[in-house]
C-alpha cells in the first residue's frame, strides 16, 4: 500500500475523516471516541505511551483509523499534538519550521534553549529506544521557543550522544556569535565521549544559560504581573479553594523572591478541605521566599538540583503540616482532608512549575495553547505504564480518581514533579484549579480570552473575571481559581563570547529533571479515591490476531473550540456536556510515511 492509497483530497475515510492532502485529514466527528487501538499494538505505540509527561515535545496516540475496505485490512495509527498551522485567513494547515531553517534567524537564548530541550529529552527517548528521533532533522520542528517532534523513529542501531555531537556540528555556521566557541567545543566533547550522559550535556547548557542571565543584567529584563482570582461557583456553599498571591491586585514583583503565585485546591467531598489548602499555602510562601533569597543572594540561578530539592522539600514540609493535622483530628480514611498544588516561580530567564494533583498549569505564547502539567490521576498512570491511550484509559470507571495529592499519607510516598522552562518570549502562565480546566474550557477558550493579554489588547483584571465567568457558566460544578503570570521579554544579544568550558560534574547523584512523574508510584496510601490498577486493566485475547500491512503514522491536531463529554475524565461533580457541532469543532490530522517498529 503507497502513501496515497489513502485516497484524493476530499473524500471520507472511515466514515468521519476528510482528506485535506497527502498527509493531512480533518476528524468529522471529534465529540466521538475515535477507534482505540487493539491489544496487538500497544507495544508498538508503547514509546509515545510511555513519554507521556513530554506530550509537550512528543505527540500522542490518538486512535486507529481502520481502512475495512482493504485486503488484509489496513490500521492507521493516529497521532496528535503535532506542530501545524492553522492559516484561518487562507483555510490552510501545515507544518511548522523545521529546526535547521528556523535556527539562523533565532536568539542566542532561543538557540540555546532549542539544544537544552534536546538534551533533556535525550534520556527518556533513549529509555525506549527512539533516540534517532532526535538525530532526524526531517523529525525536529519548532514552534515559537518550543521544539516538537513529529514522530518517534526505531533505533535500528546502536545509538549514543556521540552521533548528536555529529548532527549538532551542522549547526555552527548558523549560530549566533556569542555561542561559536562553547557550540564547537560542545559538539567535540560529545563525539569524543566526554560528555558521555545526557544530564552532563544538560548542565552545561545551563551553564550557558547563566552566563546569559549575568551579562543580560544591565541590557535585558523580564517583567512580570501576577494576578489571583478565586470565586466559590454557583453550585458549592464553601470555597475550598486557596492561592497566592491574594487575590483580586495586580503583582509586579520588585525581586524574584516576590515572582510566586500558588494555586491548591481542597480535596472536593472531604471535610476540612479549604483547612488543607490554606494550610499549604501558609506552609509554602515562606519555605520558596527562603529558596529564592538563598539563589538571589547566590548569584547561581541554574543550580537546578539545589532548586528541585529545596522546592521538594516545601512541598514535603506542607504535606506532613496537613497530614498530622488530620492525625491530630484523628481523621481517617475519607474524611482526611487534603488538597491539590500548583505553583510557578520565575527565576531569571526560566520558570518552575512545581504541581501534585489535578491542578493544573498551562503555558500561553503567541504560538499555541500547551498544558505543561500532567494530572495525577489513574488515567494518566495508566497511559505512563503503557496499558492503554489517553482517550481510551479515560472513559473508564474512576479514571479520574487522584493517585496523589497532599495531607493523604507520608512524605516517602510523595512524588511531586518540578519542571524547568526557558522564557526566550512574552507569554503567559495559568495555573488553575479544574473548576476551569475541566471539560477541556482553557482549550476552548485561550485564543478569544488570553491572548488578547499578549497582543496589547485587554488586562490581566478582565481577563481573570472572564476566565472565572467561563467556569462558572459552563462547568458550574466546583469552586475555580486562577493565577496568572505575564511576563515579557526584553533581550539584547551578549557581544560577549560564551566561555566554551565543558564543566565538571559529579555522578554521585542523577537529577530527575522532570520530577518522579513518569514512574509509577505506590498509591496506597489514597485509599478514598484511588484503586489498583492490575498488572493489565485492559488484557484481551492473547491470541486474536490483526493483520497489518502497514503502519503508518498519522497526527491529530484538534482546532480551537473542540468540546466533547467523552473526552473528560470522571470528576467530582461531573456535568453533562452537549457533542458539538461540525461547526463548532473539528480535528486536522498530519500523515507521514514513517514506520515504527
Amino acid at each position: 500500500m503507497g502513501v496515497h492509497d489513502l485516497g484524493n483530497p476530499g473524500e471520507i475515510v472511515g466514515d468521519r475523516y476528510v482528506i485535506i492532502e497527502r498527509s493531512i485529514i480533518l476528524d468529522l466527528k471529534p465529540g466521538l471516541p475515535p477507534q482505540a487501538p487493539e491489544l496487538v499494538y500497544l507495544d508498538q505505540i508503547k514509546p509515545y505511551l510511555k513519554l507521556i509527561p513530554y506530550r509537550m515535545h512528543v505527540p500522542q496516540v490518538y486512535g486507529v483509523l481502520s481502512i475495512t475496505e482493504q485486503e488484509p485490512r489496513t490500521n492507521t495509527i493516529l497521532l496528535e499534538a503535532i506542530p501545524l498551522i492553522h492559516d484561518n485567513k487562507n483555510q490552510q494547515v501545515h507544518l511548522w519550521s523545521d529546526l535547521i531553517t528556523a535556527w539562523g534567524k533565532a536568539s542566542s537564548i532561543r538557540q540555546i534553549n532549542w539544544l537544552w530541550q534536546m538534551a533533556k529529552l535525550w534520556q527518556p527517548l533513549y529509555e525506549q529506544g527512539v533516540a534517532s528521533s532526535l538525530l532526524s532533522w526531517d523529525l525536529i520542528r519548532v514552534q515559537g521557543g518550543l521544539v516538537k517532534l513529529l514522530e518517534l523513529r526505531s533505533d535500528r542501531l546502536p545509538i549514543n550522544l556521540s552521533q548528536l555531537g555529529k548532527n549538532w556540528q551542522q549547526l555552527l555556521a548558523n549560530a549566533q556569535p556569542c555561542l561559536v566557541d562553547l557550540l564547537e567545543q560542545v559538539c567535540e566533547s560529545l563525539i569524543k565521549e566526554e560528555i558521555s550522559s545526557s544530564e552532563h550535556l544538560t548542565i552545561t547548557l545551563d551553564q550557558a544559560l547563566s552566563q546569559i542571565d549575568k551579562l543580560q543584567k544591565n541590557t535585558s529584563s523580564i517583567d512580570t504581573k501576577i494576578l489571583t482570582k478565586t470565586d466559590p461557583g454557583p453550585s458549592r456553599q464553601r470555597n475550598e479553594d486557596s492561592c497566592y498571591p491574594p487575590p483580586g491586585i495586580v503583582v509586579s514583583p520588585s525581586s524574584p523572591k516576590d515572582g510566586l503565585a500558588i494555586v491548591c485546591d481542597g480535596i472536593g467531598g472531604h471535610e476540612g478541605g479549604n483547612v488543607a489548602s490554606d494550610l499549604a499555602v501558609k506552609t509554602i510562601v515562606p519555605q520558596v521566599e527562603e529558596i529564592l533569597t538563598i539563589q538571589e543572594s547566590a548569584d547561581n540561578y541554574r543550580d537546578l538540583s539545589t532548586v528541585v530539592q529545596m522546592l521538594e522539600q516545601g512541598v514535603a514540609l506542607a504535606n506532613d503540616k496537613i497530614s498530622q493535622q488530620n492525625d491530630i483530628d484523628h481523621r481517617q480514611g475519607r474524611q482526611r482532608m487534603g488538597t491539590t498544588l500548583v505553583m510557578a516561580i520565575p527565576i531569571a530567564h526560566q520558570m518552575y512549575i512545581t504541581h501534585v494533583g489535578d491542578s493544573r498549569a498551562y503555558w500561553i505564547t503567541h504560538h499555541g495553547c500547551y498544558q505543561v502539567t500532567l494530572d495525577d490521576d489513574v488515567a494518566s498512570r495508566e497511559v505512563r505504564l503503557g496499558y492503554a491511550t489517553y482517550r481510551e484509559a479515560i472513559q473508564h470507571r474512576g479514571s479520574g480518581s487522584l493517585i496523589q495529592a497532599l495531607g493523604m499519607g507520608n512524605s516517602a510516598l510523595l512524588s511531586p514533579t518540578c519542571e524547568r522552562f526557558i522564557l526566550d518570549e512574552d507569554g503567559i502562565f495559568l495555573l488553575s484549579s479544574d473548576g476551569l480546566t475541566d471539560f477541556d474550557r482553557v482549550e476552548d477558550y485561550w485564543e478569544t480570552e488570553i491572548l488578547p493579554v499578549l497582543r496589547g489588547e485587554s488586562n490581566l483584571e478582565t481577563t481573570a473575571s472572564r476566565l472565572v465567568e467561563i467556569a462558572n457558566t459552563k462547568n458550574g460544578h466546583d469552586n475555580v481559581t486562577i493565577a496568572l503570570l505575564h511576563y515579557q521579554v526584553q533581550y539584547q544579544e551578549p557581544n560577549t563570547v560564551l566561555e566554551a568550558k565543558i564543566p565538571p560534574i559529579s555522578f554521585s547523584k542523577t537529577v530527575n529533571i522532570t520530577g518522579s512523574n513518569s514512574q509509577a508510584r505506590d498509591v496506597n496510601y489514597f485509599p478514598q479515591s484511588t484503586r489498583v490498577i492490575p498488572e493489565n486493566p485492559y488484557s484481551k485475547d492473547h491470541n486474536r490476531k490483526i493483520p497489518i500491512q502497514l503502519l503508518i503514522l498519522l497526527a491529530v491536531v484538534l482546532a480551537a473550540g473542540f468540546l466533547g463529554s467523552w473526552l473528560k475524565r470522571e470528576r467530582k461533580s461531573p456535568v453533562p456536556t452537549p457533542t458539538p457541532s461540525l461547526s463548532q469543532s473539528s480535528g486536522v490530522v498530519l500523515r507521514h510515511n514513517l514506520i515504527l517498529s
